[in-house]
């Protein structure tokens, strides 16, 4: 399959190139990476950057083995820098490398370096390098293809609502894109995938040694994607099952696995007292096809998939996302880029008179005029409702 450009990705770290800042890319495995180095690699090329300034290293390469040693990998790097010249140094998968901050650090301080890192959970960020690097980097999540992205790598010739319900159902990973044919295959790439970040990322990082109940509190997050969750209410319900957990290790499991990038949490906004609320988060996934993976196909709630394919959309395009509480009602996103506030409602049909007037009654309570949306798989035309605007998501994915 031939490589999407992936534009919204590039485009930021051509914004960062040749500053003095470390370019630190996270997400979690297979959703392409090491594909959005290679883009931006090859760009630099036909900017006319030559190959030598290039240096590119992906350390889950059998051959780049010796250089998951920091001392290695200094030496191998500084030994090809070319003198008097901006040199490009890609580092893939960096949590392979022992004491990976020292040695970035090593880099960064030298001249004439523009550094890009990748990795595989978001605790590079959240401890690691944000503790040695404060002030020195940048940091991007890197999603699975958005539906747009989805859309051009199966080349735009069939219906859109078509390739909405291929697109929920086979993955948004980027490979699935091209195996789409076939359910058993992609089903087995997608287990695959799940098992390695179960395994690697998570069980063996954090010492856990019983993956069945680790297992069980991921399919209760994937049964529970939309619905507000205490870590008390998952190690009850659990419990009860014949999983039996404690609140403390739910809290254990809930870290790392949202630090393998595989489960995204969003924490609730206080719209009237303009403040983070601490308790009752939701969880969405990374991709919805894991769910059908890991619970099958009973009782799919298109509307509950449809917001975790929103959320994913709206951390594309904004900055902060939350939940939004309006006295003992829910705004399901609030999206703002610092200056701007969106907010957002998802339905799967606001067609029944009930729905409608319960969707809209929290947008209708917010005393501000920024923009307020209802997205819905109805294909219907944008309708407004005392200035709420009714849009087809699928269109909405599209713009």
């Amino acid at each position: 399959m031939d490589y999407i450009k992936r534009d919204n990705n590039l485009a930021y770290l051509k914004k960062f190139q040749d500053l003095r800042i470390i370019k630190v890319i996270t997400g979690v495995r297979r959703c392409g990476k090491s594909v959005l180095m290679q883009l931006f690699a090859n760009e630099l090329r036909t900017s006319g950057v030559n190959d030598n300034q290039i240096i590119v290293i992906n350390f889950e390469d059998y051959d780049f083995l010796e250089l998951r040693n920091p001392k290695n990998l200094y030496n191998f790097v500084n030994s090809r820098l070319v003198k008097d010249k901006m040199n490009y140094v890609f580092l893939d998968e960096i949590q392979h490398v022992t004491d990976y901050a020292d040695v970035v650090d090593a880099l960064y301080i030298k001249e004439n370096i523009d550094l890009y890192i990748t990795g595989s959970n978001a605790y590079m960020l959240s401890n690691e390098i944000a503790t040695l690097l404060s002030g020195r980097y940048v940091g991007m999540k890197l999603l699975p293809f958005s539906f747009k992205e989805y859309v051009s790598a199966r080349g735009n010739r069939e219906p859109k609502d078509r390739l909405y319900a291929d697109y929920i159902t086979y993955s948004s990973f980027p490979y699935a894109a091209s195996i789409r044919q076939d359910p058993q295959i992609i089903n087995d790439y997608l287990r695959g995938i799940y098992s390695t970040i179960v395994l690697k990322d998570v069980m063996q990082r954090n010492n856990i040694g019983d993956s069945m109940v680790l297992e069980s509190v991921m399919a209760f997050l994937a049964d529970n994607i939309g619905n507000t969750l205490s870590t008390k209410k998952i190690a009850d319900t659990l419990t009860s099952a014949g999983r039996k957990i404690d609140v403390k290790t739910v809290e254990k499991y809930l870290t790392a696995l949202c630090e393998s990038c595989i489960v995204y949490p969003v924490k609730r906004y206080d719209v009237k007292g303009r403040g983070l609320l601490k308790t009752m988060e939701k969880y969405y996934l990374v991709d919805v096809a894991l769910r059908t993976m890991l619970l099958g196909i009973r009782g799919v709630d298109y509307g509950r998939v449809l917001e975790n394919v929103v959320f994913l959309e709206l951390m594309r395009r904004y900055p902060n996302v939350y939940i939004g509480k309006m006295d003992n009602m829910e705004i399901d996103f609030i999206a703002t880029n610092g200056q701007e506030i969106n907010y957002y409602q998802v339905c799967a049909s606001m067609r029944d008179e009930a729905t409608r007037e319960r969707e809209l009654k929290p947008l209708e309570t917010v005393g501000d005029n920024f923009p307020k949306t209802v997205l819905t798989l109805d294909p219907d035309p944008v309708t407004y409702y005392n200035g709420i605007k009714q849009q087809n998501a699928v269109d909405w994915l599209l713009e």
